[in-house]
C-alpha cells in the first residue's frame, strides 16, 4: 500500500475502523447490560447430574440483597448452606416452604432454622408445590427441579434461570409476598435426624 494512502484507500479504512468500532461497542454494551441484569439472558440445565444443583449454588453465592424461595421439599445440603452462607453476608434471605418439611424426615428446615433464618409454612394449599428462587429482584429460578437430593442425582427435571427481565421478576416477586401474607412461622421438624445419613427423597413431585 503506497503512503500516504490515497483517498479511496483512507474512505475504507474508515469505514472499517468504524464497523469494528461499532462492533466493540455493541458488544460492551451487551456485556454491561448482562452484568448489571438490564439484559435478557437464559440458562437451562437438565438432571438427573446435569449442573442443576451446582448452577445454583452459583447464583446465591452472587447474591447481595436479596433471595426469596419459594420450595415444596428441602433436601439438598448444597442450596441449604448456600443460603446460610447469604445470610451471613448480610443478604436478606426469605424462604416460604411446604407443610411437609416440618414432619418430612430428610428436611432441611431445621438447618435453616438453626442458622439463624426464619423459615416460613404455607400450608393454605393442598401442596405448596413451587420451585422458584428470586434473587435481588433480578433473576428468576424455576422449573421442575426440586430443591432435593433426588432431583439432582436421579430425577429428569429442569432449571430455568432467568435474568434480565423486569416485569417477569416482578410478577414472580409478587406472588411470593402474596403467597407470603398467609404463611406462618415454621416449628421445628421433630422427626429429622440429624445423625442419620441422607437419602433421597422419594416423594413425588
Amino acid at each position: 500500500m503506497n503512503w500516504p494512502p490515497d483517498d479511496q484507500t483512507l474512505m475504507w479504512i474508515q469505514i472499517s475502523t468504524g464497523f469494528l468500532g461499532a462492533l466493540t461497542l455493541v458488544y460492551w454494551l451487551r456485556w454491561v447490560g448482562r452484568r448489571f441484569g438490564q439484559l435478557l439472558h437464559l440458562h437451562v440445565y437438565f438432571s438427573p447430574k446435569g449442573g442443576c444443583e451446582n448452577a445454583i449454588v452459583q447464583e446465591l453465592k452472587k447474591a447481595r440483597k436479596e433471595v426469596l424461595v419459594q420450595a415444596y421439599s428441602f433436601t439438598a445440603d448444597p442450596l441449604s448452606y448456600g443460603l446460610v452462607e447469604a445470610k451471613k453476608r448480610g443478604v436478606d434471605v426469605e424462604v416460604i416452604l411446604d407443610r411437609s418439611n416440618e414432619v418430612e424426615r430428610y428436611s432441611d428446615l431445621n438447618i435453616l432454622l438453626d442458622h439463624g433464618l426464619s423459615p416460613l409454612i404455607d400450608a393454605e394449599h393442598a401442596i405448596a408445590h413451587n420451585k422458584i428462587m428470586i434473587i435481588d429482584q433480578k433473576v428468576v429460578i424455576t422449573g421442575s427441579f426440586n430443591f432435593t437430593n433426588q432431583a439432582e442425582n436421579q430425577n429428569a427435571e429442569n432449571v430455568l434461570i432467568i435474568r434480565g427481565h423486569k416485569e417477569l421478576v416482578t410478577q414472580y416477586r409478587n406472588n411470593f409476598m402474596a403467597h407470603k401474607l398467609h404463611s406462618k412461622p415454621a416449628t421445628r421438624n421433630m422427626q429429622a435426624n440429624p445423625t442419620e445419613a441422607k437419602m433421597p427423597d422419594r416423594r413425588a413431585a
